[in-house]
């Protein structure tokens, strides 16, 4: 390690609306939840990820918030997203110098994001000690996690499904030649399954006992090869107030979730739709390409197949797509400028 790699750190970071990945020297140093607990009395922070999702519906009527600073994978609350990535940089463990080394950052963001969001972002990390920022839009990270050559003169499409938003892009020599963002992902399918509940069940969860069920027993469709499990599911009934406990299976959740499954293959019809030519016909050979938790959603690579008549590969390890494909970008710098703002 030379002097000047010693006075310098480079970390590549997915900054993600349910989970944030920290990519230091290659490796995965942090994978935790976005979500910080403070005490709005001192405004001292009181935990970070998992410790702090922990509380999450907990805290009610005392003086401690827990707070998810990204929304719709954009920054909701500016101050709490300064808490979040410096506590990240901190968890990393990088700063072990004597001397604070100068700080590269690469961080993902949404291909639908504004400037005034962009901006939100760049100035969060800024705040947290990074001397340089830079951006790659998440589809474009994505596919390169996938191992896809984005340089290629050949079309591929990918539908990265993250917590707060669906992105769906067309890449094709470095570029992103079309793409759509809806806000419709993991966040909306937790709303669903709680909605469901309600409904159907006279019942109240929370958002983690959802997003429980729809790890164990969500679907995209409503006949499984190789169904799941029914869910023992704990919450509160809506006529009594008593604790209650209702088990759900995965044709139950295939049904709450059909309509937001449904935005996506609109999205990605439409984005289809929209693709030139040439690269359509290439996207008929390659297929398209899953990443994100949504890709994890049992059959949904199966109806989007259906829905269009294409091929459908989940990415290998699809949580950690994007967060690999931008430590891939950051070591390769050179080779990826371009595809960094």
């Amino acid at each position: 390690m030379g002097l000047l790699s010693f006075f310098n750190r480079e970390i590549a970071m997915d900054l993600g609306t349910a989970n944030s990945i920290v990519i230091y020297n290659d490796q995965v140093v942090i994978d935790e939840p976005s979500v910080v607990a403070i005490n709005r009395k001192d405004n001292k922070i009181m935990a970070v990820g998992k410790e702090a999702k922990a509380w999450e519906g907990k805290t009610k009527n005392n003086d401690i918030d827990v707070v998810r600073p990204l929304r719709g994978g954009v920054i909701a609350d500016f101050e709490m997203a300064q808490y979040l990535i410096r506590e990240l940089i901190g968890m990393a463990n990088i700063n072990r110098s004597i001397l604070p080394p100068s700080l590269r950052m690469v961080i993902c963001i949404p291909s639908g994001i504004t400037n005034v969001e962009e901006r939100a972002v760049r100035e969060s990390a800024e705040q947290a000690g990074a001397k340089e920022i830079r951006m790659i839009h998440e589809p474009m990270a994505a596919a390169i996690g996938i191992g896809i050559d984005v340089l290629q003169p050949e079309g591929h499409m990918v539908v990265d499904i993250g917590g707060g938003t669906a992105e769906i892009a067309v890449i094709s020599l470095g570029g992103i030649v079309c793409n759509t963002s809806i806000k419709v992902a993991g966040d909306v399918f937790n709303e669903n399954v709680q909605d469901y509940m309600r409904k159907q069940h006279n019942m109240f969860i929370g958002v983690r006992m959802a997003e429980k069920v729809k790890i164990a027993v969500g679907a995209a469709v409503s006949e499984l090869a190789d169904p799941p499990e029914d869910y023992r599911t704990l919450g509160r009934d809506q006529l009594t107030g008593l604790p209650k406990e209702v088990s759900v299976n995965y044709k139950e959740i295939a049904h709450a979730l059909d309509k937001s499954i449904a935005s996506i293959e609109t999205a990605i019809l439409d984005t289809l739709a929209s693709t030139p030519p040439e690269l359509a016909a290439d996207i008929y050979n390659t297929g398209i390409y899953l990443a994100g938790g949504g890709a994890l959603l049992r059959g949904l690579d199966q109806r989007i197949s259906s829905k269009t008549k294409l091929p459908v590969h989940i990415a290998e390890d699809p949580l950690r797509a994007v967060a690999r494909g931008t430590g891939i970008a950051l070591k390769n710098f050179d080779k990826f400028s371009f595809l960094i703002r």
